[in-house]
């Protein structure tokens, strides 16, 4: 599982079948306190997420047993709405 910050959305016109009326959104890894860390990678959205929320992604065959993901061909899935996040040092 990752953490990441929505930062932007994705428009594909042309797509697989499977990916029609699915939302797909821009997201950026970042560490427990909020600090971006490697690559953008673009998800399913699975819980109606938005711009600037942090989110936990399931990647891999787990992003294919989200809700609704059975048989579609995605990498990468929106699966929580994080609300905070404590770290203890």
């Amino acid at each position: 599982m990752l953490l990441a910050r929505i930062v932007g959305t994705v428009v594909a016109t042309r797509k697989d079948p499977r990916l029609v009326s699915n939302k797909l959104l821009l997201a950026r890894p970042i560490d427990p306190k909020g600090k971006a860390e490697g690559n953008y990678l673009v998800a399913i959205d699975t819980v109606d997420a938005g711009v600037g929320e942090t989110v936990l992604i399931v990647s891999g065959s787990s992003a294919r047993m989200a809700a609704g993901m059975k048989d579609t061909p995605v990498d990468a899935a929106i699966v929580g709405i994080i609300d905070t996040i404590d770290v203890a040092e």
